[in-house]
């Protein structure tokens, strides 16, 4: 596992088939492994997948874009509805607000962002490729009500899963020495 997390890059030019319900399954018990301060259980998932659901996660984008931006020309509304189209799946990742008055809500933030860690070393280390995505829509507060979500929960992210339709490219791994310093 190692490996996969020194050689894990993004992939974002994905095609069918997306992680089938078995990988699929194996990915989110990784990602509930996540730290978890007080055993808040602070994550939820949702999952778009097949042509109906990212059309309808599309519609969400759009809608809630064109509530900040009524002004959205027909072209750049057509591109926010087709994003979700980029890749056969589309994960939400959400940090639920637990209001637990010992656990900011930074905490369960930071605990589902390392379930989302999880989640795509998961996926590459079963052969998908994976791209985790924000951009203003994922602290868009209209993005909330479509998909359940209470106001104090904060979207961490849009994970596009598939298959990788290009060889995925190397990074150069980091030096440690320049990020790593003794106290």
């Amino acid at each position: 596992m190692i490996e996969s997390i020194i050689n894990r890059v993004s992939c974002g030019r994905l095609e069918a088939p997306a992680p089938s319900k078995e990988h699929l399954e194996l990915m989110f018990k990784a990602a509930l492994r996540a730290p978890d301060h007080k055993g808040l259980k602070p994550w939820e998932y949702i999952v778009f997948e097949g042509e109906e659901a990212l059309s309808r996660f599309g519609e969400y984008l759009l809608q809630a874009s064109l509530k900040d931006n009524p002004d959205l020309d027909e072209a750049k509304q057509e591109k926010i509805k087709n994003k979700p189209h980029r890749a056969p799946m589309v994960v939400v990742a959400v940090a639920k607000a637990n209001n637990n008055p010992k656990v900011p809500h930074v905490e369960e933030i930071l605990s589902a962002g390392a379930g989302v860690q999880n989640l795509i070393l998961g996926a590459y280390d079963l052969g998908y490729g994976a791209y985790w995505r924000t951009g203003s829509l994922a602290f868009n507060d209209h993005m909330k009500q479509p998909l359940g979500l209470d106001f104090e929960d904060t979207i961490v992210g849009f994970i596009y899963l598939g298959t990788p339709s290009v060889e995925l490219k190397s990074k150069p791994v980091p030096e440690v020495d320049d990020f790593v310093r003794w106290g």
